[in-house]
């Protein structure tokens, strides 16, 4: 059995979504709103969403977007609901558990769910 470490590192969190949308993108209720809504450039996606959360989880002050607006756009376009943010979540929390352990592994999940309730609460408005 292999211990599994902490997220800990710019370069963790890297793995982290690199391997998350291998399967979000992939996946039958979520992976449209990558492939055909957002039409995701992952290269040019993946720096952001890891400034994103290296801010939020070692407070790096390196992301200065607003997720809402995102999220905002791709809900015009296509309506994103409970469900999709619920997969999210579970594709995100499969992955960390996976790959990872550890007080900032689940601070991460923790974060994630406030932060996609914040999301889905906004844009119910």
């Amino acid at each position: 059995m292999t211990i599994k470490r902490d997220i800990e590192s710019r370069a963790d969190l890297e793995k982290l979504f690199t391997d998350f949308y291998a399967i979000a993108m992939t996946d039958a209720k979520i992976g449209y709103f990558f492939t055909r809504v957002a039409q995701l450039d992952l290269q040019t996606h993946l720096p952001v969403i890891v400034n994103f959360w290296e801010k939020v989880l070692f407070g790096k002050p390196i992301y200065f977007g607003n997720p809402l607006f995102v999220h905002q756009q791709l809900h015009e376009k296509s309506p994103v609901m409970k469900e999709h943010f619920e997969r999210w979540l579970e594709i995100f929390n499969e992955t960390i558990d996976r790959l990872f352990a550890g007080e900032t592994a689940n601070k991460a999940k923790e974060k994630a769910v406030v932060i996609a309730k914040g999301l889905l609460s906004r844009l119910a408005d």
